[in-house]
């Protein structure tokens, strides 16, 4: 089976998955997966495997295989070894990738933060929020996850030191829903569940990035933030930022200032997720009324509808760039 060039898969609360051809909108293969809703997905680095963060464990899925299995033997170290992500005790409510696609981090509403190296079986380290944690991102610079809370903490995990290195509370007792950080780390931004965004410019001059400088205060929606996202690297010279709300829309608004762009409205519920494609030029959404959108940046117009699921489509992952490896 050829390896697409656009990855698009979407998951809902149908217990399913489905993997989409961007630009036609055709379903060209749905998995079930009957354990538990699947609350975030991810696309690892080479395209290879779809991460499916669910309720307690994770699950990766070959990319290019039409097995409903998900993958559960590596050959490591000359012998076949059973890979599980399965330590968590409650909903993982966050996942991602190292870059080179060795270690994938997780968060959960059990409190806390893991580590799995995917050349190894188990999960390698563990960190305590002491609040249940709805997200968690990578530092650009590899060596830093930010997690965010349902108390409202933010807390900076310096994997070198292997200890919390920073300490925030933007509102205390208002759950940080989203957390995203610019491609070269300049900027966090954190969105919570009053509609507000918080913006902090990280200072360089170290290797870490745990000096916060306030930035902006952003009264982004009157519903929740669901999800909030910084554009990507080819979107430059543009600097965008994304937030999907419960009020149905998702804002568009210039990094420069924070001034709304646009806003793109169509989905008549809650907006889950989000995800820019590569060059920032197209924004995919997920959303309660069952519907994943393309939306072009360009106009914030409607390019494609994505009909399938019979519930809410709650989480979506799409990889249009190149595999690191082959560049």
């Amino acid at each position: 089976m050829s390896q697409p060039l656009v990855i698009l898969a979407t998951a809902s609360y149908d217990h399913t998955i489905r993997f989409w051809e961007a630009k036609s909108g055709r379903c060209y293969r749905t998995i079930q997966y009957p354990d538990s809703q699947v609350n975030r997905l991810e696309i690892t680095p080479d395209k290879r495997y779809l991460a499916a963060a669910g309720n307690p464990h994770i699950r990766l899925f070959d990319v290019n295989s039409n097995s409903p299995q998900p993958i559960r033997n590596s050959f490591l170290s000359n012998a076949w070894q059973v890979m599980t992500y399965d330590s968590h005790t409650n909903n993982v409510m966050a996942v991602g990738f190292q870059c080179d696609g060795n270690w994938m981090y997780s968060g959960s509403e059990d409190g806390t933060v893991k580590i799995w190296d995917l050349r190894a079986p188990g999960c390698q380290r563990e960190y305590e929020s002491r609040a249940a944690v709805n997200t968690v991102v990578l530092h650009p610079n590899q060596m830093e996850l930010i997690s965010g809370d349902q108390n409202g903490n933010i807390r900076v995990w310096d994997l070198t030191a292997n200890s919390c290195s920073c300490e925030l509370v933007p509102e205390v007792d208002t759950a940080v829903r989203s957390l995203t950080v610019m491609w070269d780390g300049s900027l966090v931004v954190a969105a919570n569940n009053r509609g507000i965004c918080y913006v902090w410019r990280l200072l360089r001059g170290t290797q870490t990035m745990t000096n916060f400088e306030p930035l902006h205060k952003l009264q982004a929606h009157k519903g929740y933030i669901l999800k909030c996202l910084l554009s990507p690297e080819f979107c430059e010279p543009h600097r965008y930022l994304a937030t999907a709300s419960s009020d149905h829309t998702v804002k568009i608004w210039n990094v420069d200032g924070f001034t709304l762009e646009k806003t793109l409205r169509g989905h008549e519920r809650w907006v889950w997720d989000c995800v820019f494609s590569v060059d920032g030029a197209y924004l995919i959404t997920a959303s309660s009324d069952t519907t994943a959108r393309l939306w072009s940046m360009a106009n914030g117009e409607v390019i494609r509808v994505y009909q399938g699921h019979h519930k809410a489509a709650i989480c979506c992952a799409l990889h249009d760039g190149a595999d690191p490896s082959s560049t």
